[in-house]
């Protein structure tokens, strides 16, 4: 049974928003970027973990609603810790790998017309001249990290202990 310390405990950990983004290439090698209606920037499909939903389960769901596709999240390739920047929480940003697409899957995918306008499939050495400088970084070390396994990140940079 829990006390009432152990519940005001609780209640004052940090508690942190989290992301679920996948990395989608082309036959070519390009990365899929989607831009979304409400923003003025280029991203990878993705978007917030729901309560109680897994990161890859909101990865798997964000490709079907944003994109019309039926591809589970791959491998998980970066997770990155993004510091506090007010009105914004700290939050955990999980990359995963959701592999090749094949030109059937280009040719079946449907935006959602609330959430995007548009996508393109962008070479990996002009993700930096797209991509908003913490989404390259992060984007550009989940490429890295396509057939190695992850490594944890902050703001977009390998740790020390990565």
């Amino acid at each position: 049974m829990q006390t009432k310390a152990d519940l005001s405990y609780i209640a004052s950990v940090t508690r942190v928003r989290a992301a679920a983004g996948v990395i989608l290439r082309d036959q070519a090698g390009r990365v899929l970027l989607v831009r979304p209606v409400y923003k003025n920037v280029w991203e990878v499909p993705g978007g917030t973990v729901e309560p109680d939903e897994s990161p890859a389960d909101a990865c798997t769901r964000e490709i079907r609603e944003e994109l019309g596709l039926s591809i589970p999240a791959g491998g998980l390739l970066r997770v990155d810790w993004v510091p506090a920047n007010p009105p914004w929480d700290g939050g955990l940003m999980f990359v995963f790998d959701g592999g090749v697409l094949t030109a059937d899957q280009v040719a079946a995918m449907r935006l959602c017309p609330d959430e995007l306008d548009r996508f393109e499939f962008v070479e990996p050495e002009r993700l930096g001249a797209v991509l908003i400088p913490r989404l390259a970084r992060r984007v550009a070390a989940a490429i890295a990290a396509i057939g190695r396994g992850g490594v944890y990140l902050e703001d977009g940079v390998a740790t020390s202990n990565s």
